[in-house]
């Protein structure tokens, strides 16, 4: 009888420690310098949000802001005089950087123009340092299935993974990798929350009462150039947790506030992105 009772007494003690509860990453922090455009900024600076629930120690982001073109590596290097540049070169020069990304994009001529420079810089000061790219999505969005059209795609979202596999990971991210061999280049494939989103409210799959264009609390974008709603910056957020800090998005709690699984959406996303381009801790 005594053994009986010692063996319940052992089962209580192993339920009562098993709870649902989720245990804390523990995942190492890193410190970032994150600079970009509007379609960068709103999940460079939400990212900080995810990782104090997560409880992610010594996560820290210095970010860099600048609207439009002017957000481009290629103009945050050229302009020389700005406090833009000078802060990022500050920055890295404090040689503590372990992180450092930009918004991925395509110049015409010479596509490696500005990042090929921040990376040569950033290496000089910070040997060690992994490079982020993020890709954003296309704008115009009500010129989509016209763009799609004209480059001979039946669809935005073909147009869309041409877009991420040639004219980014082939023309931008190979030539920095053989440019530069020891440093780690990855990307996050930003771009694709607004395109799925954008499809979902479309043929009416979404949870929660969104418009395709409006206020930011309930669109999708907020204007014809495409700036993102906040639904779009929570599921863009997301990648960004699980590009950078490879947190499992299936088991996550983070509230986004939104009845729609975006947790789910962007797992999906990170599941179907090029193995060759994500990053590896």
């Amino acid at each position: 009888m005594k053994n009986y009772w010692l063996f319940t007494l052992v089962l209580v003690v192993m339920a009562c420690g098993n709870t649902n509860d989720p245990e804390p990453t523990n995942t190492k922090g890193y410190n970032m310098l994150l600079i970009g455009n509007s379609f960068f900024k709103p999940y460079a600076l939400h990212l900080d949000a995810l990782a104090d629930h997560e409880e992610i120690e010594n996560h820290a982001a210095t970010v860099v802001f600048r609207g439009g073109d002017n957000g481009r590596p290629i103009n945050f290097w050229n302009d020389e005089d700005s406090n833009e540049h000078q802060l990022i070169k500050e920055t890295l020069d404090q040689g503590d950087i372990e992180i450092f990304g930009m918004t991925a994009g395509v110049l015409p001529e010479n596509p490696t123009d500005g990042f090929r420079e921040w990376i040569a810089y950033a290496v000089g000061k910070n040997p060690d340092v992994i490079i982020l790219l993020s890709i954003p999505p296309l704008d115009f969005p009500a010129d989509w299935e016209q763009l799609a059209a004209s480059y001979g795609y039946a669809s935005v979202q073909e147009l869309y993974a041409y877009f991420v596999k040639n004219m980014i990971h082939q023309t931008l991210v190979e030539p920095l990798r053989a440019e530069f061999p020891s440093t780690q280049i990855f990307t996050i494939p930003t771009g694709w929350a607004t395109i799925q989103l954008a499809q979902m409210q479309q043929d009416d799959l979404l949870l929660d009462e969104i418009s395709l264009f409006g206020a930011k609390e309930t669109s999708i974008f907020t204007d014809a150039k495409g700036h993102q709603g906040q639904i779009v910056i929570e599921a863009g957020a997301l990648l960004w947790l699980n590009g950078i800090y490879g947190i499992d998005l299936s088991t996550n709690t983070y509230d986004t506030g939104f009845t729609t699984d975006l947790h789910k959406i962007a797992a999906d996303i990170m599941s179907d992105h090029d193995a060759n381009y994500v990053f590896h801790q």
